[in-house]
């Protein structure tokens, strides 16, 4: 009977995913932007993702600050990011946010980084009606 066992790693996994969110917003709270969107991408959350990207714009010169995080993350997380900024930029209050990084990616990835993404034309083509 391996039902105990597989009760303890349910409960196991979930402490984990406890802790990490108590982690994100810890990292929400003193700022540390970077820390907070490399986390949310790992945890597959776009909507906190999207908070962070909001939290970010807040801040005095919160376009230099979007700038900033987004470049020094791994290419991996900016796919992902991606993939989310698609979701956000179909509704309009989130549209400015989702403007605001795809300018940030577009600016800084030269086009043939952009070209190896992985989605980026399926990404593209569904920018292209909203944008």
């Amino acid at each position: 009977d391996v039902t105990e066992i597989e009760e303890k790693e349910a409960q196991a996994k979930q402490e984990e995913q406890i802790m990490k969110e108590q982690e994100l917003s810890n990292l929400l709270h003193e700022k540390r932007y970077l820390k907070a969107l490399g986390l949310a991408i790992s945890l597959d959350r776009p909507h906190t993702v999207l908070m962070v990207v909001k939290a970010i714009l807040k801040e005095t010169d919160g376009r230099k600050h979007l700038e900033d995080n987004i470049v020094r993350l791994r290419k991996d997380q900016k796919e992902a990011v991606l993939t989310f900024l698609v979701t956000w930029n179909t509704n309009s209050r989130n549209c400015h946010e989702a403007q605001a990084v795809m300018e940030t990616l577009l600016k800084h990835e030269a086009p043939d980084s952009l070209l190896q993404y992985s989605g980026i034309k399926s990404a593209v083509e569904s920018l292209l009606p909203y944008t």
